[in-house]
């Protein structure tokens, strides 16, 4: 059956009913699909319910990269032709290499509703004068972000990425009262604006909006932004390819709930199998879209690779996630998956010893490492005895992840800094 939860009962017919007229119409507008479908033996027009939707099959990220190196520049699963497409976004992935995702108007009138519910659902309101540190080209946090605070009736202070002298110039003199970048850049801030000698604190803050990579959602960060900002912070999490917010987190609610409405189903998924989950509480899973009502690049069953646990369920029913990594960073050791995130998350835990900020040393291109894992973790503003400190992330790591670490304590400033998204891993030299 399809996963439960993220269609809302009263919409369930709606897009169902949307859906059949998508699935349908697509093999005539997408060789991609059409060559798909034929080759799984499936018939699109046959789907009378969601729980139908099993029956199709998946599209993973590689398929669509060689989809565009076969039929450039989108692909053949583009479904449009490029007169019809009015803006072009990137994702880069591991490979550098960009692939592209194109929207129409209507997809980006979608896109834009998406992400303005998503936005109110994280807190944003008209009154706010939000500070956007993200990017503004390619990336699909930038101007589908721009559109939706325009929508919800926000002032928008495009600073982007790059410009930190620029964004405190604009913390001085315009009122902001709201920050939205990712994780990474939120805590490269605070460090900058506290080498100007000043505490982030005083600029008056009182909401952060954060998405792009995993991590935001953690508690022990939340906390450490909290102290550092004297602000709430909430998470949202989207993907290049299908929306760029799709899940909200509602302020206090511990986790973030389907804001996608009937324009994305949802599936959660054993990564291993492709069986659907039901998102309970202590499920974990992976997240698969479809494009309900998508022009351009309509996705059928597209494996996100994003790893998220459910955290509960909200007053309504609906589930509420936290992403803890993606299925192709996990890394493998002895057969234990660890997540890179999973490590930070661990070491963020005991700041103010710690600054947060690590990165895992690896021989060679995982998933496979040899124990043990070497973390490298740079020490925070009352780091106490090192020695010590190193013991005390070793034995945690080994309890609560149950494999074996080689840590190593560092100077502050002496890891890898990114206004995006930070590494988490890198090869060793």
């Amino acid at each position: 059956m399809i996963t439960p939860g993220f269609v809302a009962a009263e919409d369930r017919n709606a897009v169902t009913a949307m859906l059949r007229t998508q699935l349908a119409g697509l093999p005539a507008r997408s060789p991609f699909y059409a060559g798909l479908f034929a080759e799984h033996g499936t018939d699109p027009t046959a789907l009378v319910s969601l729980d139908d939707m099993r029956k199709l099959p998946f599209t993973d990220k590689q398929m669509l990269r060689d989809s565009q190196a076969a039929t450039p520049p989108l692909g053949g699963h583009a479904g449009v032709d490029m007169v019809d497409v009015i803006r072009v976004h990137a994702s880069t992935g591991t490979t550098g290499k960009p692939s592209w995702v194109g929207v129409t108007r209507r997809d980006s009138d979608a896109w834009t509703e998406m992400v303005s519910r998503a936005f109110m659902t994280m807190g944003a309101t008209r009154e706010d004068i939000v500070l956007h540190g993200a990017g503004l080209t390619l990336f699909v946090g930038g101007l589908p972000i721009r559109d939706a605070l325009e929508r919800i009736g926000c002032t928008m202070v495009p600073v982007g990425t790059g410009a930190s002298e620029k964004a405190v110039q604009a913390l001085e003199s315009l009122g902001v009262t709201a920050l939205h970048a990712t994780p990474s850049y939120i805590r490269y801030l605070a460090e900058y604006v506290r080498k100007l000698g000043r505490d982030p604190r005083e600029f008056g803050i009182r909401k952060i909006f954060v998405g792009g990579e995993p991590g935001g959602g953690e508690p022990a960060f939340q906390r450490h932004m909290q102290e550092a900002w004297g602000a709430q912070v909430t998470e949202g999490l989207g993907n290049a390819d299908m929306a760029p917010v799709l899940f909200a987190e509602p302020p206090g609610a511990g986790g973030m709930r389907f804001t996608g409405g009937r324009h994305v189903l949802v599936e959660l998924i054993d990564p291993e199998t492709g069986e659907p989950l039901v998102p309970e509480p202590g499920v974990s899973g992976e997240l698969v879209y479809t494009s309900v009502d998508r022009e351009c690049c309509p996705l059928v069953r597209f494996r996100t690779r994003d790893r998220v646990l459910v955290t509960g369920l909200a007053d309504d029913g609906a589930p509420l996630i936290r992403c803890v990594g993606r299925t192709d960073d996990m890394l493998i050791l002895r057969g234990v998956n660890v997540f890179p995130t999973a490590i930070r998350d661990l070491v963020q835990t005991l700041h103010p010893r710690t600054n947060g900020v690590v990165q895992i040393v690896l021989p060679s291109p995982g998933p496979s490492v040899e124990p043990p894992l070497r973390v490298e973790v740079e020490v925070g503003e009352e780091p106490g005895d090192q020695d010590g400190l190193r013991h005390e992330i070793e034995d945690l790591i080994r309890a609560r992840l149950t494999v074996r670490a080689s840590v190593a304590i560092v100077p502050p400033g002496s890891l890898e800094r990114s206004e995006m998204k930070s590494r988490l891993t890198r090869i060793s030299s």
